[in-house]
Parts: structure tokens; C-alpha cells; sequence
């Protein structure tokens, strides 16, 4: 029986096309990979797979889950249609994890979908989180305790606790290292020798390759069979300038929370225009020191300086100047965007704000820093937006303010090889010609001159 067939599938912003025609079927156990550039609508056709999509968004054609139609459903019927049949693993994790709530506690009243009895449901949320790559004793965090590979691994589980008989995972490895990929991997061809179909809508050409399954290609919003496996793009990126004296030195920071150590005895020196690559297993504490540097987590014990002068340890007392001089690129593009504005104007916020700009200098800025990240963002609100677009909107804003110190939190884990390749090279550029010291967080090869690990 197919679990799922989608027939003539449009999907449309207003005149904007998403999906044009897109056809598909999944039978147990089958695997079907998806890639995509950023902005192609591989977001798009993962969630009307599930029958849903984003608001402004009119889907057409025909969607059909183990013969039923999704389409026509109402929100209360196609949950219920969707329970123990479909898992949707999206992009980004904060859109399944709830932040008020321990992860844990959230997995077995999951579970009550399927599993009946307390016991059963424990064990149920236990095995999904084993499954999934995590360890018990993240069972009582809250989401914003996890790294960011904990968090996608933590929504991972989110969808296999019911044990679905489909699954649908958009980019599954982003802010993952190369063990917990390659991990992930095994599992979903684990799922899959199993009778779980899967449908993979990802960038990741390594992904395509070890899953035993069909790709295909989202081109000009169509489904074309059987791309190319292969990765072409190379970059002239240029050197960064010989080093100069550091104008951010950190001597012995330390981040805890409660009795647990994130961050221990940290020292880091940056100088004008380099680029330094931090790399680290997920969990190692890379986005905890990015948090503390930018003022929002506040260190246990360290300094942290700009230019010799010391900053305070939260951003809320840190001037102006001071606000500008580091500016953090958080992971979960998505989530640091108000769904309700214009995103050019929340681009163009950080060159009025913090470089006095007018409002139409600020936004001829933020226009054409987007366009040379190949985007245009005027009269369209984050929701209109890819996964990709978004990170490199989050970059624009940032590089706005003109920084002394950028750091970049996994901004490439949405991008296809070329806009990946095409936003660090600007990122290059930008920094020496501003003099802009790079911090790049990262699990993917950024080719950056230095690079520090942090340890386990």
C-alpha cells in the first residue's frame, strides 16, 4: 500500500510560484532524498506533505496519506489523520520543542498518541530518546539547555516516539557534528530496512549519497529525477590580512548553570580582519561561549575585552558602542526574526539603531548587502522565507553594524554548496575590508586560516 502520494501539487505566495506541479509517492520502506537550493521550496513541500502550510501560502493539487485525502481537512481532523501515521521533522527544532517545558516530561505525553498506560509511555519516550542519539540525563532540560544538535536530535525523537510509519525530515543534519551525522544516518537506514518510508528534504550531498535510496531535484519549484551527486563549486576566497595586535582577548571564561560546567577557563585572542573557525562535538559549550561573549548568557568567571577595555558581562549594561562591537549571529535564524515585520526592515534595524542611520539610508543598505547574498527581501515577511534566506538575512543584519567582532553561529546549515560558498566569501570580503575580526561556529568545512576545538 502507498503510504503517500501527492499528484499535481502547487503551492503559491500571492503571484509567487513555491511549487509547480510536483508529483510523488512513498511506499513502506522506500526512500526518497530531495535536494535543493535554499529557496527552492523544499520547507514548502515538506510540510504539504503533511497536509499544512505557511500562513499566506494556497497549496493545490492533490496530497494523500495511506489513501485519505489531506487537503480538504480541517486542523483537529488531519492531527488526528496524521497520529501514528506521519512524523514531521521540521527545520528548525524550536517550532516542535516547547521552551516552558522539560523535554523529557513533553516525549511521554507524546507517546499517550499511540502507547497506553503510564509505564508504556515512559518507555516509549526513553527508547525515542536512546534512538535518537541523546543520553537519559537530558531528560529534565528544558530546550534552551540543549546545544543545537541536542535540540535537532531532541525533535528527532519528538517524531519517532510514536513510531510513524512515515517520516518526513527537513535538513535532519543541520547543527550536527560528522559522529552524530553519521550516526543519524545509520539510523534512518535502520527506519527504513524496517518498512519506514522517508521523505529527506536536504542540501546535504554526503546525506543523499549513504541513504540506499531514489533523489531527485527541486529545480525551478519542479521535481526533477535523479540529479547529479556532485559538488562543483570551489571559491577564490582571499587571504585574511597578517595578524595584528588582538582587539577581543578573553582570558578564563566560565559558564555554569547550577552545579554543571558549559564553558571552562576559556582563553581566545582575535585580531582586525581574521577568520577563526570554532569546532567542537555537539554539546562541547561552542554556542554557550558565542552567548556569553554577546552579553546573553552571563560568564561565572573571566574577561572578556575589546580593544583593552572590558566589557560587562551582560548586554543589557553594555553601551551602545559596546552592543555594536559584537554582534552574534544566533543558529535558529527563524526564530530571531519578528513574523509579523517586514524582514528588510529588521535587516535595516541594525544600521539605525546602532550606526544612527536614517530609515531609507538604513534600508538602501540592507537591500544591497541582501542582493549580494542573492535575496530580495522588500515587502516580504520571514514566514515568505527559506531556512537559507533567513540565515543570510540574520548575517546581513548583523554585518549591518559595522562590528568589531562577528560571530557566526551554524549559518551555513540551511545552505546548498553554492549559496554556502557564496556567503562566506562575502563574509571574507566584508571583513577585511571593514577590518571585522570572523568567529565561525561551525561543523562544516568554512575554510577559515585558523581554527580552534573545543574539548569534550
Amino acid at each position: 500500500m502507498t503510504v503517500l502520494e501527492i499528484s499535481g501539487l502547487s503551492a503559491r505566495a500571492g503571484e509567487t510560484v513555491l511549487l509547480d506541479d510536483v508529483s510523488l509517492s512513498l511506499e513502506p520502506g522506500r526512500v526518497l532524498v530531495v535536494l535543493g537550493a535554499s529557496g527552492t521550496g523544499k520547507t514548502t513541500l515538506g510540510l504539504a506533505a503533511t497536509g499544512q502550510a505557511r500562513p499566506g501560502i494556497a497549496l493545490s493539487g492533490s496530497v494523500m496519506l495511506e489513501g485519505s485525502p489531506l487537503l480538504v481537512r480541517t486542523a483537529p481532523e488531519l492531527r488526528r489523520a496524521r497520529a501514528g501515521v506521519i512524523g514531521h521533522l521540521p527545520q528548525q527544532p524550536s517550532a516542535v520543542l516547547d521552551p516552558v517545558r522539560r523535554c523529557g516530561p513533553v516525549l511521554a505525553e507524546l507517546a499517550a498518541l499511540r502507547h497506553h498506560g503510564r509505564a508504556a509511555r515512559l518507555a516509549a519516550a526513553r527508547t525515542a530518546l536512546a534512538e535518537s542519539g541523546l543520553e537519559q540525563a537530558l531528560w529534565r532540560r528544558f530546550p534552551h539547555q540543549l546545544s543545537g544538535g541536542q535540540q535537532q536530535r531532541m525533535a528527532l525523537a519528538t517524531t519517532l516516539v510514536n513510531r510513524p510509519r512515515m517520516l518526513i525530515l527537513d535538513e535532519p543534519t543541520s547543527g550536527l557534528d560528522a559522529a552524530n551525522r553519521a550516526l543519524l544516518t545509520a539510523r534512518l537506514a535502520e527506519l527504513s530496512r524496517a518498512g519506514t518510508a522517508l521523505l529527506v528534504l536536504t542540501h546535504d550531498l554526503t546525506l543523499a549519497r549513504a541513504l540506499d535510496g531514489d533523489v531527485a531535484e527541486l529545480r525551478d519549484h519542479r521535481l526533477v529525477p535523479s540529479p547529479t551527486l556532485t559538488d562543483p563549486v570551489r571559491s577564490d576566497r582571499p587571504p585574511p590580512p597578517s595578524p595584528s595586535s588582538p582587539v577581543l582577548v578573553v582570558r578564563g571564561l566560565t559558564v555554569r548553570a547550577g552545579r554543571t560546567t558549559l564553558v571552562e577557563d576559556f582563553d581566545l585572542e582575535l585580531a582586525a580582519g581574521s577568520r577563526t573557525t570554532l569546532t567542537g562535538v555537539s554539546g562541547a559549550g561552542k554556542t554557550t561561549l558565542a552567548r556569553a561573549l554577546a552579553g546573553l548568557t552571563p560568564p561565572s568567571a573571566g574577561t572578556i575585552e575589546i580593544d583593552g577595555v572590558p566589557l560587562p558581562r551582560l548586554a543589557r549594561r553594555r553601551t551602545r558602542a559596546q552592543l555594536r562591537a559584537i554582534q552574534y549571529v544566533h543558529q535558529d535564524s527563524r526564530a530571531s526574526f519578528d513574523e509579523f515585520r517586514d524582514v528588510l526592515d529588521q535587516v535595516a534595524d541594525t544600521a539605525r539603531l546602532l550606526r544612527g542611520l536614517s530609515r531609507a539610508d538604513a534600508r538602501l543598505e540592507a537591500a544591497e548587502t541582501l542582493r549580494c547574498l542573492g535575496i530580495d527581501a522588500a515587502d516580504r515577511r520571514p514566514g515568505q522565507l527559506s531556512g537559507g534566506q533567513l540565515q543570510r538575512c540574520a548575517v546581513a543584519r548583523a554585518l549591518l553594524a559595522r562590528p568589531t567582532v562577528l560571530i557566526c553561529d551554524e549559518v551555513t546549515s540551511a545552505l546548498d554548496a553554492a549559496n554556502r560558498v557564496r556567503l562566506l566569501d562575502f563574509l571574507a570580503a566584508e571583513a577585511t575590508r571593514h577590518g571585522t575580526a570572523l568567529l565561525l561556529i561551525s561543523h562544516e568545512d568554512v575554510s577559515a586560516p585558523f581554527a580552534i576545538t573545543m574539548p569534550e
